[in-house]
């Protein structure tokens, strides 16, 4: 049985200020949530504040990247192992902004995917086509050739650690989602491809969220998906009030 993770991603927005009275208020709206693990992922530079005000409760905080080096002369980088010290348990990478601006690719991802589990971070691992792709039908085969390559040298054990977000590039912060079909479609050709990179038992108990214009409105179709088991939530998290009733699907 796969519990539900469902992870807010604030990307480069929210003061101190504005980060504060948001988890005050996502605090009380939660503290009776049970079966589902929550996820808010912010700018590094926000995570310290936050650290204190979500202790005891049932919110786990996330950094949007980290570097493949625990400390050395990566200038504006953030550490994993700096993370883990000051209580922030989990990370998201690959995520296609990083990719398509920050020229992220496979193997750097991968090589950030080994520091956060050496770190004993948790991770959002994402992936995701273009609409281009899409339309080439092309989205198996770049999903699979991200999988491969970015979880190069993961073994079984690492993948109790990763979840999988798959994020339709063209569905990102665009207002438009794949259908519950499409979805259902590629995140059970995900699971196969873990089956044949690792085995059954690893394809059935990874998480594999789904990315991509998720709101109040469409999450529980989403959701009675076979393999669909969260969702990562960018615009629509950045409101408690709407994240909770993302939430509590």
């Amino acid at each position: 049985m796969r519990t539900p993770l469902i992870a807010a991603n604030f990307k480069m927005n929210k003061t101190v200020s504005e980060a504060t009275s948001y988890f005050n208020e996502l605090k009380g709206l939660t503290k009776d949530v049970k079966g589902v693990e929550i996820v808010v992922a912010t700018p590094s530079i926000l995570l310290y504040p936050m650290v204190e005000l979500v202790k005891g409760t049932n919110i786990n905080l996330s950094a949007e990247n980290v570097h493949w080096a625990d400390n050395g002369a990566f200038t504006g980088e953030t550490s994993a192992a700096t993370l883990k010290d000051m209580g922030v348990n989990y990370t998201v990478l690959g995520h296609s902004e990083r990719r398509e601006m920050f020229a992220e690719t496979n193997e750097t991802v991968n090589m950030r995917l080994k520091n956060s589990l050496k770190n004993k971070l948790n991770v959002i691992f994402c992936i995701g086509e273009t609409l281009e792709e899409r339309k080439s039908e092309k989205t198996i085969e770049k999903v699979k050739t991200q999988i491969i390559e970015g979880f190069k040298d993961i073994t079984v054990e690492d993948m109790k650690s990763i979840s999988i977000a798959y994020e339709p590039i063209w569905a990102i912060g665009t207002g438009v989602t794949a259908s519950k079909e499409q979805a259902q479609e590629v995140h059970a050709q995900i699971r196969v491809i873990l089956k044949d990179l690792f085995n059954e038992d690893v394809a059935q108990a990874t998480r594999i969220l789904y990315g991509g214009s998720v709101k109040p409105a469409n999450v529980k179709e989403l959701m009675s998906q076979t393999d669909i088991d969260g969702a990562l939530v960018g615009g629509a998290s950045l409101e408690a009030s709407s994240f909770i009733n993302i939430i509590k699907f």
